[in-house]
């Protein structure tokens, strides 16, 4: 069993910066895949990004490549969403989520485990 609690969301102007932060329980996290999704008001739970066990591969939506950095410090049992240059349409409840074996996927589908959310919220 793995418990995630995410944490860092807030109201931000665009063009800013916001790192998301989720920590996870359980003795087993770093052997986990990790994913970030995100669900704005009205529209389906979107894959954002994904990094493997290791921390070595990650896996971008094309809307947040290059804006959006994921890592993770499996010492800490935590997994981090850096946000740069935000937009409007970044505007969502953001969701950590565990896979539960070695390989990341970006089908919401395949993931066991997942937080409560935390919402970011990008002005115009």
């Amino acid at each position: 069993q793995v418990q995630l609690v995410e944490s860092g969301g807030e109201l931000v102007q665009a063009g800013g910066s916001l790192r998301l932060s989720c920590a996870a329980s359980g003795r087993t996290f770093s052997s986990y895949a990790m994913g970030w999704f995100r669900q704005a008001p009205g529209k389906e739970r979107e894959f954002v990004a994904a990094i493997s066990w290791s921390g070595i591969s990650t896996d971008y939506a094309d809307s947040v490549k290059g804006r959006f950095t994921i890592s993770r410090d499996n010492a800490k049992n935590t997994v981090y969403l850096q946000m740069n240059s935000l937009r409007p349409e970044d505007t969502a409840v953001y969701y950590c989520a565990c896979r539960g074996t070695s390989y990341y996927s970006q089908s919401a589908y395949d993931y066991a485990y997942w937080g409560q959310g935390t919402q970011v919220t990008v002005s115009s």
